[in-house]
């Protein structure tokens, strides 16, 4: 009898081990997340979006420590146009990128699902050199101008111009990445920059002045970041996929609350631009509304509208289904989880609060 239980409690003990084997053979060793920035530092890091908080503060890195799953930042100099090539070659389980570049993938065929929103609201600026006789967008008519065509800041700028009886094909043109665009315009080789608050640092070194903010035009001239997951990845591992999003979303809790908004620039500044830029970026704005998770009505109306503007600008050859797209339940999980249900506002397809 000895020798029985002694046998049960070896066999039992074999079934517990090769079931923890199994339970860790199940999980992935690493979790790759791309990123539509160059980044800056070594590490390199990237600022403006609580995406860039959980990245910073090493948010996942402390969730699956004890896990051993490593977590692996991959960042983009092409943007959300590289990340799409990443996504084709599956080589990243989930990536930050913008509105644009995810409506050009999905109209692709690429197999992804949006799990929250990270950075929304976000205006798009025109900047000159200082010495310029350009002073509004109705200016840039024949001029050199600079845009990141492919990034989530395409649409906005063509729509800015639209509202003031232009078109891309009314510019010349040059399509250069953030680093080049600034490079270019403060040595005056192109005549104006469509870019985003990287143009605070040369404005405030001299070397360039704003003359448009698209966002003090309404939402409707914002674009809007997100984080999303690779399909394959979400069917092989929800319950990561839920610790992925419940981190996220604390991560945006403490870039939301205005008692951080100092520590949180001073954290962005480690991206290499600098906390007067954050502070310009923010000025007159809640950290909550341009942080917040939410999937709201306005965000789908957004997201549509991207999708119609590429369709009617011939960026994509067909439509696209947005609203199919976004997956809610795991940021639902972890809002009711944390008991952030009623943290930030949620607006209507307009961009105004609703009730």
């Amino acid at each position: 009898m000895r020798y029985l239980r002694l046998l049960q409690s070896v066999f039992a003990a074999t079934l517990l081990s090769l079931a923890a084997m199994s339970v860790h053979a199940d999980q992935p060793a690493v979790i790759r997340i791309g990123v539509a920035e160059q980044g800056a530092g070594d590490p390199p890091t990237f600022g403006g979006s609580p995406a860039a908080t959980v990245q910073i503060q090493q948010l996942l890195e402390k969730e699956f420590a004890h896990d051993g799953i490593k977590v692996q930042w991959l960042f983009f100099k092409g943007a959300g146009p590289a990340v799409n090539e990443a996504i084709a070659d599956k080589s990243l389980d989930f990536a930050f990128q913008g509105d644009l570049p995810a409506v050009l993938a999905r109209a692709n065929g690429l197999k992804t699902r949006i799990l929250l929103e990270s950075g929304v609201r976000v205006g798009v600026k025109v900047a000159v050199p200082p010495d310029s006789d350009i002073r509004s967008i109705k200016d840039l008519n024949g001029r050199r101008v600079s845009i990141f065509r492919g990034t989530n800041l395409q649409l906005v700028a063509d729509n800015a111009l639209a509202a003031n009886h232009l078109d891309e094909r009314d510019l010349h043109v040059i399509n250069l990445d953030t680093a080049s665009a600034l490079a270019a315009l403060a040595s005056k080789g192109i005549d104006a920059s469509i870019n985003d608050y990287h143009l605070y640092k040369l404005r405030d070194q001299g070397l360039a002045k704003i003359i448009y903010e698209s966002q003090n035009d309404g939402p409707q001239l914002t674009r809007q970041s997100h984080l999303l997951v690779l399909d394959d990845f979400d069917r092989a591992h929800p319950d990561i996929v839920q610790r992925v999003v419940t981190t996220f979303v604390k991560g945006a809790q403490w870039s939301s609350d205005e008692a951080n908004r100092d520590a949180l620039f001073k954290l962005w500044s480690q991206s290499g631009v600098p906390y007067a830029s954050w502070q310009a970026e923010f000025a007159n704005r809640t950290l909550k509304e341009r942080n917040s998770p939410l999937i709201d009505p306005f965000i789908v109306a957004r997201y549509k509208a991207v999708a119609q503007d590429a369709l009617k600008l011939k960026l994509i050859r067909q439509p696209v289904d947005v609203d199919n797209w976004f997956e809610p339940s795991y940021l639902d999980n972890a809002l009711r989880t944390l008991k952030l249900e009623n943290y930030w506002t949620r607006y209507d397809p307009t961009g105004k609060p609703l009730s």
